[in-house]
């Protein structure tokens, strides 16, 4: 049977609510919302450990994050895996090419890609002064390359006067064709272009936003700087202590604590989104006119979510929905896989550690041992299945760092630096407004759920457990040893 052609779309920072076809109240994605329409969607997907680098760890080697190493953000760590995603399509017959965000180490590193069109977004690591000739984005993305041929030496994305982590939003000050989003789109259009018509090819389009900087062109601000957008869900169990310290530094982990800047945040974000949804439509409309659409299997996701505001919170790296939940949909076209139950949803608790072996079950190549994570073609053959009964995620992150166990219904938090504890019933409370860890009418499921969570951690480096109670405190770092293992 004919290897199908695979296209990854890989969102960075899009939260799995912030979608028309999620039911978001505000946010318009009807391209997205097409292709949800058309295939299985899964609406309890998870980043387990949501920042960019280790979300990535586990999208491109299907491991978990323990196996992967990466358990926090740190930059300039060496990737060293045996197996990627992309190094075993290659093996597999499939021409691989990946446009935009990698997030890896060394920059140029391609993971068993046959070509990298690069653009890693605004990374301060690899712009500062002291940072080596080869490994400055000035010089090693590909993006930042363009963009000064196009503009002169001078121009940047820092043109807007915003940073790459920060709540403050603007349009774009260049034309629109220059905006990193449409060169993402640009490039792969290109490689559709130039492509071996002999061979199926997988290609990843991975773009930077909605991750800041919020700075779509001003046609999609227009679209929401005059609506009544929804205000950001915020727990009876949150306090303003840190918003009152932090709420006016304008990278802060609580966001803003002036109402307005939230809404221009909140506007910032959903005309990043509208924006990649229309470039998104750009790809699949030159996908039908090329006559590949029929024989494509699209996948679209994202590394992590963005609290935007909720609990007094901002960015990610967090337990909660927002941060942790994502977007997952397969779509295929009507010529592969007629066995995809389409315009379904699989509340099945799924994570980016199955993507890899989805894709390579799909190209019909073995998985290796290494892998971790579930293939989902049988879920999107028939959604009532599971894969998992629950989920272990986590995220090295000082005071902030958290251990949680999520399932298709609940949530337990373990702040393993304080050792404080949180319940969410999701069923119910599916924006975690209500913590009910001291109601004893949960108590035995609490207790189910901890001992998930030790069972997870037995013989961690980090001793979080005896194998019988959490162990707060313990030193945590952000990389495991296997993350640089050759």
């Amino acid at each position: 049977m004919k290897q199908p052609n695979i296209i990854l779309i890989m969102t960075d920072q899009l939260r799995g609510d912030a979608l028309g076809y999620a039911g978001h109240p505000d946010v318009k994605t009807p391209y997205l919302d097409t292709l949800a329409s058309r295939g299985v969607v899964f609406d309890r997907a998870y980043s387990a450990c949501p920042s960019c680098i280790a979300a990535r760890a586990a999208l491109h080697t299907g491991m978990e994050q323990s196996h992967h190493g990466r358990v926090g953000y740190e930059d300039n760590t060496p990737w060293n895996y045996a197996h990627t995603m992309a190094g075993e399509l290659s093996k597999a017959g499939y021409y691989t090419q990946c446009v935009g965000k990698m997030h890896v180490h060394p920059l140029r590193n391609y993971l068993g890609f046959h070509n990298v069109d690069l653009h890693d977004g605004y990374l301060h690591c690899a712009r500062y002064a002291s940072v080596p000739y080869q490994e400055s984005q000035f010089v090693a993305d590909d993006y930042f390359h363009w963009l000064k041929q196009e503009l002169g030496a001078d121009a940047d994305v820092t043109d807007t006067g915003i940073d790459c982590n920060s709540f403050l939003a603007r349009p774009w000050t260049h034309e629109e064709k220059y905006h990193p989003t449409n060169w993402v789109t640009d490039r792969s259009l290109d490689f559709l272009r130039r492509r071996d018509p002999r061979k199926p090819f997988f290609l990843m389009a991975s773009y930077l936003r909605p991750h800041p900087p919020f700075d779509a062109p001003s046609h999609y601000f227009d679209l929401y700087k005059d609506k009544d957008l929804r205000k950001p869900f915020v727990g009876s169990w949150e306090t303003e202590e840190d918003l009152q310290k932090n709420g006016r530094i304008f990278d802060s982990k609580t966001g803003p604590s002036d109402p307005e800047l939230i809404r221009q945040a909140q506007i910032g974000y959903y005309a990043c989104i509208t924006h990649l949804d229309h470039q998104i439509g750009r790809l699949i409309l030159a996908l039908v006119e090329q006559e590949l659409y029929d024989d494509s299997v699209i996948i679209f996701t994202a590394d992590h979510g963005e609290e935007l505001c909720d609990h007094h919170m901002f960015r990610k790296s967090r337990p909660y929905e927002g941060s942790c939940r994502i977007p997952l949909l397969i779509a295929a076209g009507k010529n592969v896989l007629p066995q995809i139950k389409a315009q379904s949803v699989c509340h099945s608790v799924v994570e980016l550690r199955d993507v890899m072996p989805t894709l390579l079950t799909i190209a019909g190549a073995p998985i290796p041992e290494s892998v971790d994570g579930h293939e989902l073609l049988s879920l999107a053959v028939d959604p009532k299945k599971t894969v998992r009964p629950w989920l272990h995620g986590e995220h090295s992150y000082g005071e902030y760092s958290n251990h949680w166990i999520v399932t298709g219904s609940d949530k337990f938090i373990w702040h393993s630096s304080t050792g404080q504890e949180q319940y969410f019933d999701l069923a119910q409370d599916p924006h975690e407004l209500t913590d009910r860890i001291q109601d004893p009418s949960c108590r035995d499921r609490i207790d189910t759920l901890r001992s998930c969570l030790i069972q997870s951690l037995i013989d961690r480096p980090e001793g979080f457990t005896d194998g019988s109670v959490l162990i707060a405190g313990r030193p945590y770092p952000p990389t495991l040893d296997s993350a640089t293992r050759a």
